[in-house]
Protein backbone atom coordinates (compact mmCIF):
# COMPACT_ATOMS: atom_id res chain seq x y z
CA UNK A 1 0.00 0.00 0.00
CA UNK A 2 1.43 3.68 -0.65
CA UNK A 3 2.07 6.06 1.75
CA UNK A 4 -0.73 7.81 0.39
CA UNK A 5 -3.16 5.31 0.63
CA UNK A 6 -2.19 3.64 3.99
CA UNK A 7 -2.49 7.76 5.55
CA UNK A 8 -6.06 8.05 3.59
CA UNK A 9 -6.88 4.51 5.35
CA UNK A 10 -5.55 5.56 8.97
CA UNK A 11 -7.26 9.14 8.62
CA UNK A 12 -10.62 7.63 7.67
CA UNK A 13 -10.82 4.93 10.52
CA UNK A 14 -9.72 7.82 12.78
CA UNK A 15 -12.54 10.01 11.91
CA UNK A 16 -14.73 7.30 11.49
CA UNK A 17 -13.87 6.01 15.19
CA UNK A 18 -14.21 9.57 16.34
CA UNK A 19 -18.37 9.90 14.99
CA UNK A 20 -18.84 6.20 16.88
CA UNK A 21 -17.28 7.20 19.99
CA UNK A 22 -19.01 10.80 20.28
CA UNK A 23 -22.69 9.00 19.19
CA UNK A 24 -21.81 5.64 21.57
CA UNK A 25 -18.69 6.19 23.94
CA UNK A 26 -15.28 4.90 24.15
CA UNK A 27 -16.91 1.16 25.60
CA UNK A 28 -18.28 0.76 21.74
CA UNK A 29 -14.58 1.12 19.98
CA UNK A 30 -13.35 -2.61 20.07
CA UNK A 31 -16.97 -3.40 18.74
CA UNK A 32 -16.87 -1.24 15.89
CA UNK A 33 -13.14 -1.76 14.88
CA UNK A 34 -14.05 -5.74 14.96
CA UNK A 35 -16.64 -5.37 12.19
CA UNK A 36 -14.64 -2.55 9.93
CA UNK A 37 -12.90 -3.07 7.01
CA UNK A 38 -9.73 -1.25 9.32
CA UNK A 39 -9.44 -4.47 11.19
CA UNK A 40 -6.45 -5.84 9.78
CA UNK A 41 -5.01 -2.68 8.23
CA UNK A 42 -4.90 -0.57 11.47
CA UNK A 43 -4.27 -1.26 14.93
CA UNK A 44 -7.28 -0.33 17.45
CA UNK A 45 -4.33 0.85 20.01
CA UNK A 46 -3.28 3.63 17.73
CA UNK A 47 -6.73 4.67 17.01
CA UNK A 48 -6.98 4.87 20.55
CA UNK A 49 -4.35 7.06 20.81
CA UNK A 50 -5.48 9.24 18.00
CA UNK A 51 -8.60 9.90 19.66
CA UNK A 52 -7.35 10.18 23.13
CA UNK A 53 -5.62 13.29 21.90
CA UNK A 54 -9.14 14.69 20.21
CA UNK A 55 -10.28 18.18 21.09
CA UNK A 56 -13.77 19.07 21.80
CA UNK A 57 -15.99 20.09 18.62
CA UNK A 58 -15.89 18.95 15.31
CA UNK A 59 -12.13 17.94 13.77
CA UNK A 60 -11.32 15.51 11.51
CA UNK A 61 -7.64 13.74 11.75
CA UNK A 62 -5.44 14.50 8.71
CA UNK A 63 -2.01 13.24 8.12
CA UNK A 64 -1.63 9.25 8.64
CA UNK A 65 -0.50 7.70 11.85
CA UNK A 66 2.05 10.86 12.14
CA UNK A 67 -1.18 13.37 11.64
CA UNK A 68 -2.95 15.48 14.23
CA UNK A 69 -6.62 16.81 14.79
CA UNK A 70 -8.03 19.75 12.34
CA UNK A 71 -11.16 21.87 12.93
CA UNK A 72 -13.99 20.63 10.94
CA UNK A 73 -15.51 17.98 8.76
CA UNK A 74 -13.18 15.91 6.80
CA UNK A 75 -13.65 16.39 2.97
CA UNK A 76 -14.13 13.11 1.73
CA UNK A 77 -17.22 11.16 3.68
Amino acid sequence: MSDFAGNALFDLAVTRAARVTTLLGMTHLEIWHSKTRFVIRVPIEKIRAALESRPNGEWHWLGGENGSWWAGKEKIP
